[in-house]
Formats: structure tokens, sequence, C-alpha cells
């Protein structure tokens, strides 16, 4: 399967993009291609990637966001892999309302499964299509950032940004380059915590790729 990449500077770091010449496949950070990479080859088998400039108008879109034009990721077309529940838990995430924050219980209840917050932890973990699926706006439950694949400075500037903690009059200062080169590396593009296996729904998840 062919696959378009588009590789777009931004004040937290390069992002990139992921598309199929008409829907957004993947977001990530151009620190985490490797991983990235990995999820594509989950979703869609063996794949190659080749260079676009603006991929189904992609990079308009992503850019305009990070000018804060935040009406330009709404109807984005995302298309991705995953299992059932996973794609629940990502279609939630597109809710959560710009500037607002949930936690990972608020989340599982918002679909119907109360008692799987660590199961809805995973799915959103496992989210291919950042900033666009907002995994971001994902917090813990006594208001922590908690963990964030792209690094934490990246997720407080990505809140604040779309004004979460402030209300702001101006953009936030880009994150400065020696800190992008140290954010922590991790599998997913988000953290979440250890799975519960005594949950079905959890045991599901972890074979369930």
């Amino acid at each position: 399967m062919e696959l378009f990449i588009d590789r777009i500077p931004s004040p937290i770091g390069t992002v990139l993009i992921v598309s199929d010449g008409t829907a957004l496949n993947g977001l990530d950070f151009g620190d985490h291609e490797d991983r990235m990479m990995r999820l594509m080859r989950l979703h869609y088998g063996a794949c190659t990637l080749k260079p676009m400039r603006n991929p189904a108008g992609l990079r308009d879109r992503i850019e305009a966001y990070f000018a804060r034009d935040f009406a330009a990721l709404d109807d984005i077309i995302v298309q991705t892999g995953g299992t059932p529940f996973q794609k629940e838990v990502w279609a939630e995430l597109r809710r959560i309302p710009l500037g607002a924050t949930t936690t990972y219980g608020e989340l599982a209840a918002k679909i119907g499964r109360p008692k799987s917050s660590r199961a809805v932890g995973m799915a959103n973990g496992s989210n291919p299509v950042g900033i666009v699926v907002p995994c971001h706006r994902v917090i813990g439950a006594g208001g922590a950032l908690t963990g964030y694949g792209g690094g934490i400075d990246r997720k407080r500037w990505l809140l604040e940004h779309e004004g979460a903690h402030l209300r702001l009059h101006s953009p936030p200062a880009p994150i400065a380059e020696h800190l992008i080169c140290n954010l922590r590396q991790t599998e997913e593009l988000c953290t979440f915590p250890n799975p519960d296996l005594s949950d079905p729904l959890s045991k599901d998840l972890t074979h369930e790729q």
C-alpha cells in the first residue's frame, strides 16, 4: 500500500502527517518517526511512504491550527485501522470540546464503559492520529497532565495553545529546541496506566491488534 508523508515545521517540532491522498491516516512528531512507521504497518500491513507536499490539503489545515484557526481541524477525514472499541474511543476523543479536558474515567463513562478506564487508556495510547484526534486533552483524575508520547512539554503547549488552562491573549512561546530533543521516548502517542488484566475488555485489547 502506498501512502504519502509530509513534514511540517511547527512551534513544537516537526509534525509528520500520513495520508492516502483523501484522508488523514497518521500524525506524529518527527522525533517519533519509527513509532509512526510501526503503527502504519500495524494498521495497514506492508506499506511505503512517498513524500508529498500538502496531501489532501492537510498541511494547510495543520498550519492553520498552529496559527490559531482551530476550526481547521474539525472536518478532517480520519481513516485508521484498529479494533471497534479503539475506534469508539478515538471517535469520542474528537468530541472533547476545544479548550476542555477530560479524564480516562469520564471518557469511559461517555462510551458506556464506566468500569473500563484502563482499557480506555490503552485505546487512547494507541491513537495513531495525534492533535486531530486530541488524546492530549485527556488528563489524570486529579488534574495532573499525566503522560503523553510526544512529551509533557508538548502536551502542556497544546493545551495552552487551545486555552485549556489559560484564556490566552497571545500564542504560547515555542518550546526550546533542547527540550524538543530531550522529550521522553515512548511506544505510544499517549501514555496510559498499566492495563488491569482482570478486566476482560483489557485482556481483549492486549491481544486484539
